[in-house]
């Protein structure tokens, strides 16, 4: 295997791993907060249709990501006030805004599915570039891939080095601690639920405006629930879900490379597309099977209801 071939592959797989990042981390903080949002896919399908829409209409794909981000926002807040303002299930709300959002961005791409927008290229970064086999991986990529590794930095940094990611964790843990000493659950909950919301459109938007320049109904293909599991796989811890991201990417590119190499394999087409997923559920059941770290690691109010005293 030549050196092009590898960098090849490296790009591929940090390219498919990307969005998985983008949204995955913005679930993270969701649900360090309390909040189970099982929307993602509604969000980043609605995120594909408007980035893709309005980079249609105006050729500016940075418009585009804006729109995405306002769509998932949008999507999370109708989330947020359900779940936070009424007090509706977390979970039921969930699928039901997964199933909505994949629903109406059908509806509303149907006018785009024959349009195809220019490519956007990517960023190289001088002599950093140069360097052979990681070089092009690394420095010559598109602005949402280094987009998403400054997002990694920066929650490291929100989560464990600052005084509002320790308020963000204690509301997680202890709502009603962190409301006794001062700390507006309920708004922190709908700021860490909205920032969730406009990383998954995010998302979205990068698979129809960057990843592919096409909208075609499906295609988030189940990465949004593919970025849930991420979040438990990474325990809620943010290199875990860098690396599940990349582990996941990997495996698409390699399902595809093999596919498209021309080798004489008796094995159906569909049980190699299959195999992220397969490999998302077992490493998934093996990381479950240690419930003393997962315990340790999740966040207590997960999922749980909270409405303050008055």
């Amino acid at each position: 295997m030549d050196s092009s071939l590898i960098t090849s592959i490296l790009v591929a797989t940090i390219i498919a791993g990307t969005p998985l990042i983008i949204v995955a981390l913005g679930q993270l903080i969701a649900e360090r907060s309390g909040v189970l949002n099982l929307g993602a896919e509604g969000m980043m399908a609605m995120g594909a249709v408007a980035g893709f829409a309005v980079t249609h209409h105006t050729g500016n794909p940075w418009f585009g990501v804006l729109a995405g981000m306002a769509a998932g926002m949008l999507m999370s807040f109708l989330f947020a006030v359900v779940v936070l303002t009424l007090m509706g299930n977390q979970v039921a709300t969930g699928l039901a805004l997964s199933i909505f959002g994949v629903g109406l961005s059908a509806f509303i791409g149907k006018p785009y599915e024959s349009e195809i927008l220019e490519t956007v290229g990517s960023i190289r970064i001088p002599l950093l570039a140069d360097i052979p086999v990681l070089g092009p991986a690394l420095f010559d990529q598109q602005i949402l891939v280094y987009f998403s590794w400054a997002l990694f930095a920066g929650i490291v940094w929100f989560l464990f080095r600052s005084r509002p990611g320790l308020v963000l964790r204690a509301v997680g843990e202890s709502p009603a601690a962190a409301h006794s000493i001062g700390y507006h659950v309920i708004s922190i909950r709908y700021m860490a639920t909205l920032f969730g919301g406009a990383m998954a459109g995010i998302g979205g938007s990068f698979l129809s405006v960057f990843y592919t320049p096409l909208w075609v109904e499906g295609m988030v293909s189940g990465r949004g629930w593919i970025a849930i599991a991420l979040v438990v796989f990474a325990t809620w811890r943010p290199f875990r879900v860098l690396v599940g991201a990349y582990l996941f990417g990997g495996v698409m590119v390699a399902q595809l490379f093999v596919q498209g190499s021309g080798l004489e394999i008796n094995i159906p087409s569909q049980f190699l597309s299959s195999l992220p997923y397969l490999a998302t559920i077992i490493v998934l059941v093996i990381i479950s099977r240690d419930q003393n770290t997962v315990r340790l690691n999740a966040p207590v109010s997960l999922g749980l209801p909270y409405r303050p005293d008055a």
